[in-house]
């Protein structure tokens, strides 16, 4: 498996995954300033999966992280988390923040697997189903990039 930079050419099928899963990412989301934006691929020319965040100043925002549904459970999502705190702890950042549904409890493993703590829930937060949306975050020590132990400050399942 490879991971890259998105380029121009990736644009297409970034967005065909995301309509595939079900999380819809703009066009346009893809090209902003702060938008930083990797791809998978499982063989040099399919795309695989995606990870999109925002970098800003010293926080980096995980916006959506998705994977083709045939291709799951092989590694993907972990090689793209793996990317994204290589990425962070370069630029020096001291979180990661990101939202995710609920009822994800394969991302929310993946997520407690790379260091992430529950520290908040959004009510209603997604508009297509109503569901909550678990606030999750993980602290890395800025001079090192190391993540920092963490704990949650949320009941998952209440």
């Amino acid at each position: 498996m490879q991971i890259s930079r998105l380029t121009p050419a990736d644009h297409s099928a970034v967005l065909d995954i995301a309509a595939e899963v079900e999380t819809p990412v703009d066009a346009e989301e893809l090209t902003r300033d702060v938008a930083r934006v990797w791809v998978a691929r499982d063989e040099p020319s399919e795309v695989a999966g995606f990870l999109l965040a925002w970098a800003v100043a010293d926080e980096v925002h995980l916006i959506n992280i998705a994977t083709r549904p045939q291709l799951r459970r092989r590694g993907i999502g972990q090689a793209l988390m793996v990317t994204l705190l290589d990425f962070a702890a370069q630029m020096r950042a001291r979180l990661i923040v990101l939202e995710v549904r609920r009822s994800n409890s394969a991302a929310i493993r993946l997520y407690r697997s790379n260091g992430f703590c529950a520290i908040g829930v959004r009510r209603g937060y997604y508009s297509d189903s109503g569901e909550d949306a678990i606030e999750m975050m993980v602290t890395l020590d800025p001079e090192s990039g190391e993540v920092q132990p963490g704990r949650d400050e949320i009941n998952l399942s209440a």
